[in-house]
C-alpha cells in the first residue's frame, strides 16, 4: 500500500534507516533540461549524509569489467561519453551528425561516410540529434557479431504536458536498430539489475534493506527498486502518477503489483522540506 511520505513517518526515523540512495534523474532531478526547484539542495543534502549511485554510470563499468580495449561508438548524449572518459575508455565524438542536404545521398553513404576500425561497442542511449548518418553508423559496427551491443534504457517516450504531442525515448531508436540488425541489446538500465550489480562489486557489504530508490516511473524506477528489495519513492514530477499506482495496486499482475511504490511525494523538494533544508 503506497502512502505519502509526510512528517509522521519521517519523525519515525525514516532518514536514518538507510545507508544509500539510488536515484533517477530525469523527471526526479530535472525535466526537459531544466531542473526541478529544490531537487539540487535536496540531493546534496542527502549526499551529505548517504552514498548515492547515479543510474548512468552503467556502460562504463560493464565495458571495464569485460576488459574492453577497443573505441566505444556512442548513439546517445554527452552522459554517456563523461562516464566513458572518466572511467578512461577511449569512443568517438559525441554530438549532432547530420545528413548533408545533397540528392546523391546514397554515393555519399557509400562513398564518403567513414567506419572506425577500432570500434568495439555501440551504446545506444537517448540522443536528441538522431540521424540517417547515425544509424548507419550504428547498424555498420554491429554487423559484426564481435561487436558489443549496449543498451542504457528502453525507455518508450518521455513525460509532456502537451497532450498533443508524443516525444519518443531511447527504446524507439533501439527498436528501430534491432528491425535493421536483428539483435538484441545488453540492457544495463532499468529495470535490469545490473546497476545494482555494479554497486554490490564495489560495496559487497550493501544491504538491500537500508537503501531506497528514488524515481518518476513505475515499470523501471520503481520496479527496479522493488525487484532487489529496496524501498521505493515515487515523485510525482515525472511519468507516472497516483492514477496509475492505484491501478497497479488493484491489477490481479503480479508484475504490476511490484511497482506500487511504499512512498510518493509530490517532487523531491517535499523531501528537502521535511529534511529541512528547503523552507
Amino acid at each position: 500500500m503506497t502512502k505519502e511520505l509526510d512528517a509522521t513517518v519521517f519523525r519515525n526515523g525514516f532518514l536514518n534507516s538507510f545507508d544509500f540512495v539510488l536515484t533517477d534523474c530525469d523527471g526526479v532531478l530535472w525535466n526537459r533540461n531544466e531542473a526541478i526547484p529544490g531537487a539540487k539542495e535536496t540531493i546534496n543534502a542527502l549526499q551529505d549524509r548517504d552514498r548515492i549511485f547515479p543510474t548512468s554510470y552503467c556502460v562504463a563499468v560493464y565495458l571495464k569489467s569485460i576488459h574492453f580495449k577497443k573505441k566505444v561508438y556512442v548513439l546517445g548524449s554527452s552522459g554517456i561519453g563523461d562516464e566513458l572518459y572518466s572511467a578512461g575508455i577511449p569512443f568517438l565524438p559525441v554530438g549532432p551528425d547530420p545528413m548533408p542536404e545533397i540528392e546523391d545521398w546514397y554515393n555519399w553513404v557509400t562513398n564518403e561516410l567513414e567506419l572506425d576500425s577500432e570500434v568495439g561497442a555501440v551504446v545506444v542511449g537517448f540522443d536528441q540529434h538522431v540521424s540517417f548518418p547515425k544509424l548507419v553508423k550504428t547498424v555498420s559496427y554491429l554487423k559484426d557479431p564481435d561487436c558489443v551491443y549496449i543498451a542504457t534504457n528502453v525507455d518508450e517516450q518521455f513525460q509532456t504536458d502537451l497532450k498533443h504531442l508524443v516525444i519518443p525515448g531511447t527504446g524507439a531508436v533501439i527498436r528501430a536498430v534491432e528491425t535493421v540488425c536483428g539483435r538484441t541489446p545488453i540492457l544495463l538500465g532499468k529495470p535490469a539489475k545490473f546497476l545494482y550489480d555494479c554497486i554490490k562489486h564495489q560495496y559487497p557489504d550493501l544491504d538491500p534493506s537500508k537503501g531506497i530508490m528514488i524515481g518518476d516511473r513505475l515499470s523501471t524506477d520503481i520496479l527496479l527498486g522493488k525487484s532487489i528489495g529496496l524501498r521505493t519513492l515515487l515523485v510525482l514530477t515525472g511519468v507516472s502518477d497516483l492514477d496509475e499506482v492505484e491501478r497497479c495496486s488493484n491489477s490481479n499482475s503480479e508484475n504490476e503489483q511490484r511497482m506500487v511504490p511504499n512512498y510518493y511525494l509530490p517532487s523531491l523538494a517535499d523531501l528537502g522540506q521535511l529534511m529541512g533544508v528547503i523552507q
